[in-house]
């Protein structure tokens, strides 16, 4: 990206042969080593995906200030046309936690070539400002979507989602997390464990996954 250059890290599927990579980028708050980012990524491999996990620009000068939306953008297309030239061909997913997931779905709106998009909790609007939703650009999307958020979320409340996912093409599939938080956490009451979570973000992965080769 010009003179600015950052870090990738290229994790191969666990459970089995890889059916694609998935260009994973990172929440505000976090960088491609988090907890939250660790525990989402490896459910992904867990799924059969090749995962790309990288830093944005700002958190690689360790600055706590993200990068405007452009720039944040550019970096996922940058780092998954690097991933293309390096790894070949194959099925690219984009994607990510948050913020990164959200920059994501705005290079898929505006064409951005992939196989699919994997959004790990969409923030639609922020934590108590319910109106200011980031949707206008979502049905623009004609990749197919898996988007995964908690039923907890103060990011997506499941209430002001409903009405936006009436509105989105039959290619946006959505999965509701029953209790878990904006860092897909459950609390101890539930009687689910963050491991539970997991697996079922695993299992709903696999199954999206497996309808896109049907």
């Amino acid at each position: 990206m010009g003179q600015d250059a950052t870090t990738a890290i290229f994790v191969p599927a666990d459970a089995e042969p890889g059916a694609g990579v998935l260009i994973c980028a990172h929440g505000a708050g976090g960088h491609l080593g988090d907890r939250s980012m660790l525990k989402a990524a490896q459910a992904i491999q867990n799924a059969g995906l090749n995962v790309v996990r990288f830093n944005f620009l700002y958190k690689e000068r360790k600055s706590g200030r993200p990068d405007p939306m452009p720039t944040l953008m550019a970096t996922v297309a940058a780092v998954a046309d690097h991933a293309r030239r390096e790894l070949g061909p194959g099925p690219m997913f984009l994607g990510g936690r948050s913020m990164g997931g959200r920059a994501a779905s705005m290079l898929a709106a505006d064409g951005f070539a992939m196989g699919g998009l994997i959004l790990l909790a969409y923030p639609l609007h922020p934590p108590g400002q319910p109106e200011k939703l980031r949707d206008a650009h979502l049905a623009s999307i004609r990749a197919p979507v898996l988007c995964l958020n908690g039923t907890r979320d103060a990011f997506c409340q499941p209430n002001l989602m409903a009405p936006v996912l009436r509105r989105l093409p039959t290619t946006w599939t959505m999965h509701w997390i029953e209790g878990a938080d904006h860092s897909f956490n459950v609390l101890k009451k539930s009687g689910r464990t963050d491991v539970d979570v997991m697996t079922e973000v695993t299992a709903a992965t696999r199954e999206w996954l497996a309808r896109r080769t049907q």
